[in-house]
């Protein structure tokens, strides 16, 4: 909440608040000219100020008049383009917005209007809200203005536009023909754009008329909103199984700022991508956030390849480790084992004890394992839609201790990590797919891999995790044979909790899953996961 200003100098003399105000009180400001007084109220808006701005606000939007009704907001340059393009580029015309009740400073209200275009029309209806705000300059009760008060779905940056689509609807189908759509499985919303913008013309389609959302970045699909006229829809298959998809849209709805991705290590193809943030934004795939222990299956890997440890191995856990003055420390209530092999510490999740490898871990060997076995860090996957794909650089100081934790530098999405578990999983890197490759002809990306007793040794240590480690809670009854994970948490500055990440494996079916904000790995992303293992893919 922005706050007026307490105090100005006029002319020289000091004007303060007048003492005993309260907040939102009366602010007295002694004019020097005729020692007269000017009243300038502060603090938040009160209930007439709401209902009176936003009614002011309501009937010049309606009435097409975008300068005044940005000028009741407090970014008048950022609110009238884009209220002019509602009445212009989008040609919605006959605005009725009904106001609900109001909470505090937020007033709900619905709009009802009318698209027309080339001489097809059609009903508009939704719902969205805005909130008055006291301005920082001038006092006044204005609208705080973002462009999701104009409608729910638009960013900064994006317009509004109707007319032709920029290309023919899709009728996108999963790996079994059934037929996926955004209002049932509402996570796959800006993929199924993607991959209409993408394939729409290969798949056969011819455009309709649509009113459309499109975005600041130009090379992003844009999101339609209605259609006026309904184009031929080309049938697009995808690698998706709608029951692994609705189990993943349920499972992220418990867990805000939530998302999972679930592949078939077999084949690398996606089987299920789903988000639940307030944002919508694809994190599932292109989120860039520390992966935490999750990378210690990379880190095993880098020091089982390098000659380093190996699973049965010697992998100390002291209580904390030092490298090049930082001291890192394992999560609260983890004992000590100075006798403990790295399937130990591997399952425990201890922090120390891969820390304490620092010193044997040359500076690019994490970077080159992720680069040349997982697959990772080279910009080079195709997956249908934009991905992440992932980062580990090669970093000196204390980022080198802290890369092997999955923090530091290393940056992941949860396509990244349920593709390295695949990999470790098979042995194999197969680069994640939405569509197919032949489809378009497009060259995928292609690693080395693991060998077989690499796999072995991740396999064990991931199986050890899930059946007595740190994961076996979340894991249980999904039975104790062909199954693995690994539990993480990432520290985010100016967080209270860590990042929750979660990994695991079961017959075919590898799945990743990151809850912002959601605590240790089995707190929230580890039942998403669980989730998804659940259904067998």
């Amino acid at each position: 909440m922005r706050k007026g200003v307490k105090g100005a100098v006029i002319g020289g003399v000091l004007v303060v608040l007048v003492g005993g105000a309260g907040y939102g009180g009366y602010n007295v400001l002694s004019a020097l000219n005729d020692g007269g007084a000017a009243a300038v109220k502060t603090g938040p808006p009160d209930e007439d100020e709401v209902k009176d701005t936003s009614a002011k606000f309501f009937a010049a939007w309606e009435k097409g008049k975008a300068a005044t009704a940005a000028s009741y907001t407090n970014y008048p340059q950022d609110a009238e383009p884009l209220l002019a393009a509602y009445g212009h580029t989008a040609h919605i015309t006959g605005v009725r917005i009904t106001p609900g009740t109001a909470s505090g400073d937020t007033v709900p209200f619905t709009v009802k209007a009318t698209v027309s275009y080339d001489g097809k029309s059609k009903a508009l209806d939704y719902a969205s809200r805005l909130t008055v705000v006291r301005g920082e300059t001038t006092h006044r009760p204005l609208v705080d203005w973002r462009p999701s008060v104009v409608h729910p779905q638009l960013r900064k940056g994006d317009t509004l536009a109707t007319g032709d689509a920029a290309t023919p609807p899709i009728e996108a189908v999963d790996r079994d023909g059934k037929v996926l759509t955004k209002e049932k499985y509402p996570s796959l919303g800006p993929i199924l754009d993607e991959l209409r913008s993408r394939y729409g013309e290969k798949a056969g389609g011819t455009p309709g008329v649509e009113l459309v959302v499109k975005h600041a970045d130009q090379s992003a699909a844009d999101t339609t909103l209605l259609t006026l006229a309904k184009g031929k829809a080309g049938k697009l298959r995808t690698t998706l199984s709608a029951g692994v998809q609705a189990a993943a849209e349920t499972a992220v709805q418990k867990y805000a700022e939530s998302s999972v991705v679930a592949v078939k290590p077999s084949t690398g193809e996606v089987l299920a991508v789903a988000n639940h943030r307030d944002d919508g934004f694809n994190a599932a795939f292109l989120g860039e956030l520390a992966p935490g222990s999750t990378m210690k299956i990379i880190s095993a890997a880098t020091l089982i390849d390098n000659g380093i440890t190996k699973a049965t191995g010697p992998a100390p856990c002291p209580p904390t480790a030092t490298w090049q003055s930082q001291t890192f420390s394992n999560l609260k209530g983890l004992a000590p084992d100075e006798h403990a092999t790295l399937s130990d510490s591997f399952a425990r999740s201890c922090n120390t004890a891969f820390v304490k490898f620092a010193d044997e871990v040359k500076v690019d060997s994490l970077t080159r394992e992720a680069q040349e076995r997982f697959g990772l860090g080279q910009d080079d996957w195709k997956v249908g839609v934009p991905s992440f794909d992932g980062q580990v650089p090669a970093s000196g100081g204390p980022d080198t201790a802290a890369n092997m934790i999955g923090q530091g530098q290393v940056q992941m999405s949860p396509l990244n990590m349920a593709s390295v578990t695949a990999t470790a999983m098979t042995g194999t890197f197969r680069q994640p797919v939405i569509v197919s490759p032949e489809l378009d002809g497009r060259d995928i990306a292609t690693a080395r891999g693991l060998s077989p007793a690499t796999v072995a040794q991740l396999r064990s240590m991931m199986n050890r995790t899930a059946t007595s480690g740190t994961a076996a809670g979340v894991m249980s009854g999904l039975g104790g044979g062909d199954i693995g994970a690994k539990t993480g948490s990432a520290e985010v500055d100016g967080q209270a909790k860590s990042n929750s990440w979660f990994t695991g494996y079961r017959g075919d079916i590898a799945a990743a899953a990151m809850t912002q904000d959601g605590g240790h790995g089995i707190d929230a992303a580890g039942p998403i996961v669980a989730t998804l293992l659940r259904t067998g893919g």
